[in-house]
């Protein structure tokens, strides 16, 4: 439990309640986000005191509501992070994602809060639970909702031709978008990031070529490679002024741009470059239904996880880890912990 800023506590608590619909998972394993490790200090609003966090996470059924039918106790299962309404105009149209009543698993913001999954157990809807297939563990599953969060980035990028994509910061969800622009055939992916060791990964799972911007002109050699055009997407998985422009100027005329990650709340668009070149930006929030394509790719080894796994450790060490987190220490990707 997080119990103050950039402090967690491993303790006894209530078991959560369960409501007639809910479904009562005893946790396996839960993943350590970014947006956990960027939270905890308070600078994201989003990770109020006090708190249980954790929201990429399986396990198994120990008890489900009055209501519910299909999922029995023994299940290995894992859940959406979005706890969404299914009744509002958004969840009618399919954008369960952009739900007026969203709420998310370890979230506290002042609207609402919600604790998550690093705990012994968490009480979840019945409608966000999605069974696992037999080959993948719990660790495994773990890293499903990241890689849905990547999968729903590729899925909002449409273009006409899959020749260049350019992939700006390379930590868990750029390399998961790397693998499933692979999957999805493109011609030439480019990795961007700072560090080394994870343009060398981002190269492993599926990265043409990886370049780093504090020691080469990246936009100089993506033109070169592209017949002085630009890539055809780009994906910013930083979401800071200088990811945001090395993907902008990466792109050729009409090309798509696709953001995903949100590390400044603001950050400055070159207006005059955007429209000119008429580029498409889209958004990308979460995930909508891409659960069960992100299992099966990672059943059928599409999508390598197990690479991304730095630790797997005990809950009770949860503090230890996200400070080594939060110190930013060197190789040090996914966290997964484990009641």
């Amino acid at each position: 439990m997080l119990e103050e800023y950039n402090h967690f506590v491993h303790k006894e608590v209530p078991e959560p309640s369960l409501g007639v619909n809910d479904v009562l998972v005893r946790v396996k394993a839960c993943g350590i986000c970014g947006s956990d490790v960027h939270g905890m200090d308070g600078s994201t609003g989003r990770r109020i005191p006090p708190l249980i966090m954790g929201h990429e996470a399986s396990g198994v059924i120990v008890e489900v509501g009055s209501n519910v039918t299909n999922l029995q106790p023994g299940e290995r299962v894992t859940f959406d992070s979005t706890v969404y309404c299914g009744i509002c105009f958004y969840c009618r149209r399919g954008d369960i994602n952009l739900c007026d009543h969203r709420r998310v698993l370890g979230v506290s913001c002042g609207e609402y809060r919600q604790n998550g999954a690093f705990a012994e157990c968490v009480a979840v809807p019945q409608h966000v639970i999605y069974p696992l297939p037999e080959k993948i563990g719990f660790t495994q599953s773990a890293m499903v909702e990241p890689c849905s969060v990547a999968f729903h980035a590729v899925e909002r990028t449409s273009v006409a031709i899959k020749d260049t994509a350019v992939v700006v910061g390379v930590g868990i969800i750029g390399l998961l978008v790397v693998q499933i622009l692979r999957a999805g055939d493109w011609h030439q992916i480019v990795a961007v990031d700072i560090e080394a060791d994870k343009l060398k990964l981002a190269c492993e799972l599926g990265a043409d070529i990886g370049l780093n911007p504090d020691s080469e002109d990246v936009v100089s050699r993506i033109k070169k490679m592209t017949h002085n055009r630009g890539a055809d997407a780009a994906f910013d998985a930083v979401g800071i002024n200088a990811s945001l422009m090395t993907a902008i100027n990466s792109l050729r005329k009409g090309g798509v741009l696709t953001l995903i990650g949100n590390l400044s709340s603001t950050v400055n668009l070159p207006l005059q470059t955007t429209v000119t070149g008429e580029f498409t930006i889209n958004g990308s929030c979460a995930s909508r239904g891409e659960y069960p394509a992100c299992l099966d790719m990672i059943a059928a080894g599409i999508i390598q996880v197990d690479s991304l796994i730095s630790a797997v450790a005990p809950l009770a060490e949860g503090n230890m880890w996200f400070q080594r987190l939060y110190q930013k220490e060197k190789g040090l990707l996914k966290v997964i912990l484990e009641p």
